[in-house]
């Protein structure tokens, strides 16, 4: 299906004229016999934050993947180096937080800019007191931070984030929303977030990208209004919410 482009009330409605840093064109991917994702188009401009939503099992998690697996059909244009943070997390048990940022760091790295560079990502996530815990001594939520921590001391253009807070509290969740955002704020990249929560897409995202169910393709794009993350009072915000529902089925 080819994509709708649409917008809530009050939503800016001028597309990005920026040359995408990330662009999709008729992406395809089979797995054997099973088709997963087909005919997808997409395209992401430098510092956006776009967000991904759709059925679970639709696909979304292969779209993240797109940069390990050769796709069956279609093009991916990318600039520049991505980074994936994924669900499941992937913090080394057996290093500090100290040392698993300093794992992210590029290999290209100065030994005399090391350390610096990690302080100053244990300072930008507020984890400098924690320096020198292991992962099994931290909330699930620090967890995270470390995770995000570690992916953008890599210094990469573009940050893939698959369903990162899926596994927190409700408290937690939000709390992380606002860490990321705080986090972009300080050090900019593209970020390309799938979720499952639709309350998530429309506080985080620029724009929300809603897939259907496999082999999933793009249904509809809404633009949210300037500002993340957004309270579920800001205008647009419901509508959008609402929109996402009617195009899942789950209105």
């Amino acid at each position: 299906m080819t994509a709708m482009a649409s917008t809530p009330p009050d939503a800016p409605t001028t597309a990005p004229t920026t040359a995408p840093i990330l662009a999709v064109s008729g992406l395809g991917f089979d797995y054997g016999s099973l088709t997963v994702i087909d005919a997808l188009d997409l395209e992401v401009a430098p510092g956006e934050l776009v967000v991904c939503v759709g059925p679970s099992g639709c696909g979304k998690t292969t779209l993240l993947a797109r940069g390990h697996l050769a796709p069956t059909r279609g093009t991916v244009a990318r600039r520049g180096q991505s980074r994936t943070i994924y669900q499941d997390g992937g913090l080394f048990p057996w290093l500090t937080v100290r040392q698993n940022i300093e794992r992210g760091l590029p290999l290209t790295t100065p030994p005399a800019q090391r350390s610096e560079k990690v302080a100053d990502w244990l300072a930008i996530t507020r984890l400098a007191e924690f320096a020198d815990h292991y992962a099994h001594q931290l909330s699930g939520g620090m967890r995270q931070r470390v995770e995000l921590a570690r992916a953008l001391a890599a210094e990469t253009d573009i940050l893939l984030l698959d369903e990162p807070f899926s596994a927190l509290d409700y408290q937690t969740r939000r709390r992380m929303r606002n860490e990321l955002v705080a986090t972009l704020a300080e050090r900019p990249r593209t970020v390309v977030f799938v979720t499952h929560d639709i309350e998530e897409a429309v506080q985080l995202g620029d724009r929300v990208v809603v897939l259907g169910a496999r082999p999933a393709n793009v249904r509809r794009v809404l633009t949210l209004p300037a500002g993340r993350p957004r309270s579920p009072a800001a205008p647009g915000v419901a509508e959008s919410e609402q929109a996402i529902m009617d195009e899942l089925g789950l209105a």
